[in-house]
């Protein structure tokens, strides 16, 4: 049997983190897969710490990233890097996921090169291409390219069926992310000095008791909440922080200035909110297994936090993952701060709103995601 060549794109830490375990399931059966990894490093710096993370070496590295680079500029250089690596390699699939720019470009390079597309993580939606931007629009028009649709749920399937797509060019699988947080943790289980060497870091890192006393856990960094959308969340913390006092909150702050700036003219006095660095992958992992309550405006922890068992508040008015919200595992409450303080207020007050959260069925797999790709990917 002819080996079947399966290349695999990506340049952002989150899509790295949910393309690890798949790639690393592909490797695994070199008797059927000639596995090429290609990284556009839209994301540089926060790529290589997952892909250190994952044990992952590309094969072929773009090197994209410029400073003060704009969506025309990423658009633009991922579209031309691909037409070469593409025409190089010539692969029978060209495997890209989610909603990122390097999505977007690389789809577009293997339509115009006739390389047929597999576009994990398909059928995500909120239908407007404003929230969240531009990933809405990158998503849409990714499927329009898309031969192989690996649907993380039976609701982004039923997206996928309402916008005419063939039934038989979509695969139910359960979402990537799941596969890989529990080959992180199980990792850290199994290996007591780094389970160590990760509390060691965590504990200089945060200053207080994280493993015995109940934090929350917040991250922000979508672009449609900058400006007034950040200065209310941060209020927000603020004004918790004060209602309880022994209550920690941690927040590892993205590096872009839209959130620096106001994040650190708000709460960098405040004794009970940590700020911290960003987080490599395995601690944040770590971290998030420990904490009480997620406060995110972020898409993949709507989906890792119910796997364990944690509530979790999105910052944001839509979200393309609702089968959370249904399964009553998250909540939308926006960047608004009345909000907010609200919702974390009635799970810290409330112990019975609490558990109905934290005890919510968690719709997004079984870890076995990669597994169903790798036997579609054997019948191409």
């Amino acid at each position: 049997m002819q080996k079947k060549k399966i290349m695999l794109v990506f340049g952002t830490r989150p899509e790295a983190i949910k393309m690890a375990p798949l790639y690393h399931a592909l490797k695994a059966q070199p008797d059927v897969f000639d596995t090429l990894l290609c990284v556009t490093a839209q994301h540089r710096q926060m790529l290589d710490q997952v892909l250190k993370v994952f044990d992952m070496t590309p094969d072929i590295d773009l090197n994209l990233m410029t400073p003060g680079q704009d969506l025309f500029d990423v658009t633009s250089a991922v579209l031309k890097g691909m037409r070469d690596v593409l025409k190089a390699h010539q692969p029978d699939a060209l495997l890209v996921h989610g909603d990122t720019t390097t999505t977007l470009a690389a789809a577009m390079a293997g339509f115009y090169l006739g390389v047929p597309v597999g576009h994990v993580e398909a059928g995500l939606r909120t239908h407007d291409l404003q929230a969240p931007f531009p990933e809405e629009f990158n998503r849409q028009v990714a499927s329009k390219l898309t031969k192989w649709h690996f649907a993380p749920t039976e609701f982004s399937q039923s997206n996928l069926l309402a916008e005419r797509v063939a039934q038989d060019s979509i695969t139910v699988t359960g979402n990537t992310v799941i596969d890989a947080l529990f080959w992180v943790l199980g990792r850290i289980d199994a290996d007591e000095t780094r389970r160590q060497g990760l509390v060691a870091f965590l504990t200089e890192q945060l200053g207080f008791d994280w493993q015995n006393q109940r934090f929350v856990l917040m991250t922000g960094h979508r672009r449609e909440n900058f400006g007034d959308g950040f200065l209310q969340i941060c209020h927000a913390l603020k004004e918790l922080a004060a209602r309880y006092p022994a209550m920690q909150f941690v927040y590892p702050v993205h590096l872009n200035p839209n959130v620096q700036q106001p994040v650190n003219a708000i709460l960098a006095d405040v004794p009970n909110v940590h700020l911290i660095a960003p987080l490599d992958y395995e601690p944040f992992v770590y971290l998030l297994k420990h904490s009480h309550i997620v406060l995110t405006d972020s898409g993949g922890i709507q989906e890792e936090a119910p796997s364990l068992g944690i509530p979790v508040l999105v910052m944001r008015d839509v979200t393309e993952r609702p089968e959370a919200v249904a399964a009553g595992t998250v909540r939308l409450v926006g960047a608004d701060r009345g909000r907010i303080v609200a919702n974390v207020a009635e799970l810290l007050d409330n112990d019975v709103s609490y558990a109905a959260m934290a005890r919510a069925h968690n719709p997004y797999g079984d870890g076995m995601a990669c597994a169903r790709i790798v036997s579609k990917l054997r019948e191409i």
